[in-house]
């Protein structure tokens, strides 16, 4: 009797083995499974990648926008008869460092704000907001 146990103990631990630990078993199937949400998880990531390099070509097939976004701001280029002008930033170590002035003064305003961004204007405007030499030289 006691053989017989052993041996059906040995049937069911051979008819397991496949189940378990087989080609096709539960451990190979949960791990298919973890491989299987990873990649979905890649792919939603590179969707998105693609919507947006789609929607890229989109505007540079259609319009000229992107075009000269891309030309203002990665090529540094202006157009014609626009004047660039860029008012660099003082470092966050000298800001630091200077003495603040008294309130009320002129150059206190002037060395509280920050320095403007570059940009952009049209040569006509730039020409407007600098005075004529002749004007400074009268008394």
């Amino acid at each position: 009797m006691r053989w017989l146990a052993i041996a059906l103990l040995v049937v069911i631990v051979l008819l397991q083995h496949p189940l378990w630990l087989g080609k096709g078993g539960w451990l190979r199937v949960w791990e298919v499974d973890r491989q299987l949400a990873e990649q979905k998880e890649t792919n939603e990531v590179l969707e998105l990648r693609n919507a947006g390099l789609d929607a890229e070509v989109r505007d540079l097939k259609q319009g000229y926008d992107a075009i000269e976004e891309r030309a203002r701001f990665e090529l540094g280029m202006v157009k014609q008869g626009e004047v660039f002008l860029q008012v660099p930033e003082r470092p966050a170590a000298d800001r630091a460092a200077a003495p603040t002035p008294e309130k009320g003064s002129a150059t206190a305003a002037a060395k509280a704000a920050p320095a403007a961004p570059a940009k952009t204007v049209p040569a006509r405007q730039a020409a407007a907001a600098t005075p004529p030499a002749r004007a400074a030289q009268q008394p």
